[in-house]
């Protein structure tokens, strides 16, 4: 990934700008701890980073300001010569290798849990480009939108797809929701793993499609789908009861939360339901749905905390910022995995930062000490020699 993004950064600027600029695979590494450093440092502006009262010391000590900003200019994730021939299959043809390298290593590096959870993300992002979706119910609106299967305990990303749109390849009377759920769970199904979606997703068809590849669901239903009863859509029930459907592949359950709200929860892992002893009398099928909904969400909130995410006007570089906002939290998940410690994640990201700009520093000071030491020259006999200006004593006179 880094390779491929080394060569298509200094092929766009040698065709646009010096056919002698270089970036060699170390400056590329410390290019990228700085943007993470940027998610650590939070300062008004990228001028501050490397100002004298608000800037990062290990920043200002890993590359110049205008350095960075020049990388910044032709950072690119493929070859632009050939993006008009793919972009007519592809609307992600300008980072789609990178990025599908990226969701290649999520799936191949960890093993999930039991529980995993599928739901949507919306990156931030007002940057222009044909897939940007509005959401009127997420803080921010407007983004580019992912389908995340996310671990539930330790909020791993096992699996990312950017929604782009209508899907040309997507089988003619296959509901989207449940192609997304089969695409994310492909690498992990036959396994027994149990998968939590919320409404938009869950039916009993795609139940039936995951219990033939032995993967159970637990999600809330629409109760506007057809998969629900006529006899459990009537709204004036009690308040706390509870009425389970049963079916050769699922079963559903029925809660009443309030007296005019009812619950619908679809769940193939559950033949037998039972409600607890409390006051509310809940059924285990909304207790473990309680239990387990939450996992992207709580991934979200984690990259949100030290995000990378900076205001660009290129969407190519904002799916890049939500890519290290992601590797980011995945090294923290595989670090502690690894090590068996426990550590902070700002923390993490600090050293994981100074780690990749290791190389690039050590070839800075390298560099820095062949340079032949100068000595001040001293005048020849009967040459007059250069004037030194005293700037103190300038100043002196002047006040």
């Amino acid at each position: 990934m880094l390779h491929s993004i080394q060569e298509w950064t200094i092929q766009h600027a040698e065709q646009t700008e010096d056919v002698h600029w270089f970036m060699d695979l170390p400056e590329l590494m410390a290019f990228i701890s700085i943007v993470i450093l940027r998610g650590v440092t939070r300062v008004p502006s990228l001028r501050d980073c490397w100002s004298a009262n608000l800037g990062n010391p290990q920043i200002i000590g890993t590359m110049p300001r205008n350095r960075f900003q020049d990388i910044m200019q032709h950072l690119r994730f493929d070859d632009r010569s050939t993006r008009s021939d793919r972009a007519k299959t592809d609307k992600f043809a300008a980072i789609s290798s990178v990025w599908g390298s990226f969701v290649t290593n999520c799936i191949t590096c960890y093993n999930p849990g039991l529980h995993i959870t599928v739901d949507e993300q919306l990156f931030p992002s007002k940057t222009w480009c044909c897939f940007l979706q509005y959401i009127a119910s997420k803080p921010d609106k407007f983004g580019i939108k992912f389908w995340v299967a996310c671990d539930l305990k330790s909020k791993y990303i096992c699996n990312v797809l950017p929604y782009l749109g209508k899907d040309p390849n997507r089988p003619s009377g296959e509901r989207l929701s449940e192609n997304v759920v089969m695409r994310l769970m492909e690498p992990f199904l036959d396994k027994g793993r149990n998968v939590t979606t919320d409404n938009f997703f869950t039916s009993l068809s795609l139940a039936q499609k995951l219990l033939r590849r032995k993967t159970t669901i637990l999600g809330t239903v629409n109760k506007i789908r057809r998969e629900i009863p006529q006899s459990a859509r009537y709204k004036d029930r009690n308040e706390f009861t509870t009425q389970v459907f049963s079916t050769s592949a699922a079963t559903l359950t029925a809660y009443a939360a309030k007296r005019k709200k009812t619950v619908y929860i679809l769940s193939s892992m559950h033949s037998v339901v039972q409600t607890d002893n409390t006051t509310k009398r809940k059924p285990n099928t909304v207790t473990l749905y309680n239990t387990t909904k939450c996992g992207v969400d709580v991934m979200d909130q984690m990259v949100r905390e030290y995000t990378v995410r900076r205001g660009t006007r290129r969407w190519p570089v904002a799916v890049f910022y939500n890519m290290i906002d992601m590797a980011a939290l995945n090294a923290h998940v595989l670090y502690q995995a690894c090590t068996g410690t426990q550590e902070r994640r700002v923390d993490f990201l600090v050293e994981l930062a100074r780690e990749l700009a290791n190389s690039h520093m050590a070839g800075k000071k390298a560099r820095k000490e062949q340079l032949p030491q100068t000595q001040p020259s001293t005048p020849s006999p009967g040459k007059r020699a250069t004037c030194q200006a005293d700037y103190g004593r300038v100043v002196r006179k002047l006040l």
